[in-house]
């Protein structure tokens, strides 16, 4: 049994290659429908600026090796279970079933690898699932209270999905920081009371009816390594800052002579790959995941996405997500 498989053959470089598909009697075969592209992680990999030395990802199966140039890479598939394995329950055939896949047309996995697509929700939905599980890690990570005033400095996907989050709390004010003006309009869709370009955040910031200056909490999620410093530079006194970007092999040359040091301000790398440890006596995988799949339910995730390519034109999505086009969000690849 043959599959085609997407892999990243050399910076900014693409192409769609066949390979042998040898399913354990473990596992069952999944028929590719749909898969999204993580925009800010594959596009590191994608341009040749991910560390090469990095294991793809040591939590996921399906994702061995490192990320050197030929990779197979992504982590958001759905499709459905067209046989089983001698060794699985029969109760799998048929199944519409997610995956932390590459993008392929199709697959085996081991059946607790996967998660069963709720009837409420689309294949196409389900898609963005790693994009609101990690939007759920982040708040988490974040620990919100009442009250609170909260930035999110991006209205990428992951951004948005940490607003839609977010906008659930008794917070004061919530606010994005993003450049682009339709992103800024789907922040207020998802529940920003406010979105603003980057330049006009001070005076959003001084117009706040709170005793204390600047942001309890702010979110780093732009992508940008620039940006972490405007996000200490809006964070008020003991306030926090979750950085939940991914910057690669891109440096963060960060400003720490000024208000940092005296205004006691916490600094922390957020990632869904793991747990954060004060989180794990209470906290499981399997329970971030199932909360993720309600938040999913809640938020109108299919309004995120703007472009669908076929599979077989993949190359020539990630050219479009390479060339920063302002009207793209998020790109699905879809199977016949």
């Amino acid at each position: 049994m043959n599959r085609n498989s997407l892999y990243f053959t050399g910076e900014t470089e693409a192409a769609i290659k066949s390979t042998p598909l040898e399913p354990e009697v473990e596992e069952v075969v999944v028929e590719t429908r749909v898969s999204a592209i993580s925009a800010g992680t594959e596009l590191l990999v994608y341009r040749g600026e991910a560390p090469t030395d990095l294991p793809a990802d040591e939590t996921l199966e399906a994702l061995d090796g490192d990320l050197s140039f030929p990779v197979a890479y992504g982590y958001a598939a759905v499709g459905d279970v067209v046989s089983t394995g001698s060794a699985v329950d029969d109760r799998w055939q048929g199944r519409t079933v997610f995956a932390f896949q590459p993008h392929q047309t199709r697959f085996s996995a081991d059946p607790e690898t996967l998660i069963p697509v709720p009837e409420s929700v689309s294949p196409e939905e389900m898609s963005l699932f790693p994009s609101v599980e990690t939007a759920t890690s982040l708040v988490l990570d974040g620990r919100p209270r009442v009250g609170e005033e909260i930035v999110v400095f991006g209205a990428g996907v992951v951004g948005l999905c940490t607003i839609g989050i977010l906008s659930s709390f008794p917070l004061a004010r919530l606010i994005a920081v993003e450049p682009l003006s339709n992103r800024r309009e789907h922040a207020r869709e998802m529940g920003a009371d406010v979105a603003v370009p980057p330049d006009a955040l001070d005076d959003v910031l001084e117009s706040s009816a709170g005793d204390c200056d600047g942001a309890d909490l702010v979110y780093e999620l732009s992508g940008h390594p620039a940006t972490l410093d405007d996000a200490i530079g809006a964070t008020g006194y003991d306030g926090r800052v979750i950085v939940g970007s991914w910057y690669g092999e891109k440096p963060a040359m960060l400003d720490l002579g000024t208000s940092f040091h005296r205004d006691r301000i916490s600094l922390e790398s957020s990632q869904v790959s793991t747990l954060a440890p004060e989180s794990r006596g209470r906290w499981t995988r399997s329970r971030r995941a199932e909360t993720a799949v309600n938040r999913l339910r809640d938020l109108d995730v299919g309004s995120l996405v703007t472009h669908r390519f076929p599979f077989s034109e993949a190359p020539e999505a990630y050219r479009l997500l390479d060339e920063r086009d302002d009207d793209v969000l998020q790109v699905l690849l879809t199977y016949s």
